[in-house]
């Protein structure tokens, strides 16, 4: 399974017209939701599916300082309302070079308004649950409905984490630095200079979401990308799954990229982790997926060898019990 991606709000060529991932209107969001972008029918879903991806995050892009909710889904409908494991699974927040690029020119031209930023929202949505908690019910004490507020609820309560977009180790430490001040939960993703900062990121012990690694590095932020970084951070003791950041890398490529890892230095066992339980843990749904075990939905892989090996084939998938291959 996958921990972080964006399939269903953007499909491989889809251009334009399924492109549902990145509101670029307006760069704090967090009114938004993934289930509202997702096409359930995007083909992407199915191959993903047949090469024994169960169940995955998808949700908002990394153009705004605060996206939206991400969602889990298993790719195994027509109707995403259908297909839900957990509808809220974090809240989309991002750092770095991508908000600037899109908003450079109005609202965002540096790292410090883009975390300003952040930090205005939430300072906002204290005082308004303040508010709310302070009218106890009442309609006539409640203040002026906020939708923007009211999406950072879960958040302060601590009912969702921060899903903080970070490749690089500054980017990083801002992510880590806004949730200590704020109190909140958070997992970081990409993490691309985590090998580099690896005995910080040990004393912080937050999960991480490892990639995409296959490809090259296509922006500034991005230019100490490598294979061993997942390795590495396993063999520190940190909390790894690896991901696609699908569509930057196929979904159906999931189990290639842990093999990719393994022969970076990753250890087998640590690998497969990294894209089952662990992956099921960094987005708050390991009770339900990502181990076989009594009481958990039947989803289950079935290989003729090795699933980490490019020439190992699939004999059998089944969601929630049911074959789909």
């Amino acid at each position: 399974m996958e921990a972080h991606c964006h399939i269903g709000l953007d499909g491989y060529g889809s251009g334009n017209a399924g492109a549902d991932y990145n509101e670029t209107n307006d760069p704090v969001t967090p009114q938004l939701r993934a289930i509202d972008g997702i096409n359930a029918m995007d083909p992407c879903l199915n191959m993903a599916a047949k090469a024994g991806i169960t169940c995955f995050a998808t949700g908002p892009g990394s153009t705004n300082a605060l996206g939206g909710t991400f969602t889990a889904i298993k790719p195994n409908g027509k109707r995403v309302d259908n297909m839900i494991v957990k509808e809220a699974i974090a809240m989309k927040c991002a750092f770095g070079e991508n908000p600037k690029r899109r908003y450079g020119d109005k609202k965002i031209a540096t790292r410090m308004t883009n975390v300003a930023l952040i930090r205005e929202a939430f300072r906002k949505a204290i005082q308004y649950k303040a508010k709310v908690d302070a009218a106890d019910g009442d309609i006539t004490k409640m203040p002026v409905y906020d939708a923007k507020c009211e999406a950072l609820i879960p958040v302060l309560e601590h009912k969702i984490p921060l899903k903080a977009h970070a490749h690089q180790a500054n980017d990083i430490f801002n992510a880590i630095r806004v949730a200590k001040e704020f109190g909140l939960d958070i997992t970081l993703e990409h993490v691309t200079e985590g090998h580099l900062i690896v005995d910080e990121l040990v004393k912080e012990n937050l999960p991480l979401a490892v990639g995409p690694s296959f490809g090259h590095a296509s922006k500034f932020e991005m230019h100490n990308k490598c294979w061993e970084t997942a390795g590495i951070l396993a063999n520190a003791g940190c909390h790894v799954s690896i991901i696609t950041d699908a569509p930057v890398v196929p979904l159906h490529y999931l189990p290639l990229l842990a093999g990719f890892a393994i022969k970076a230095g990753m250890g087998e066992y640590d690998a497969l982790r990294a894209i089952t339980i662990c992956a099921a843990e960094h987005i708050g749904i390991a009770d339900r997926v990502g181990s076989l075990e009594v009481g958990k939905d039947a989803d289950v892989v079935i290989t003729n060898g090795s699933p980490f090996e490019i020439s190992g084939q699939i004999h059998h998938v089944l969601i929630d019990g049911n074959e789909i291959r």
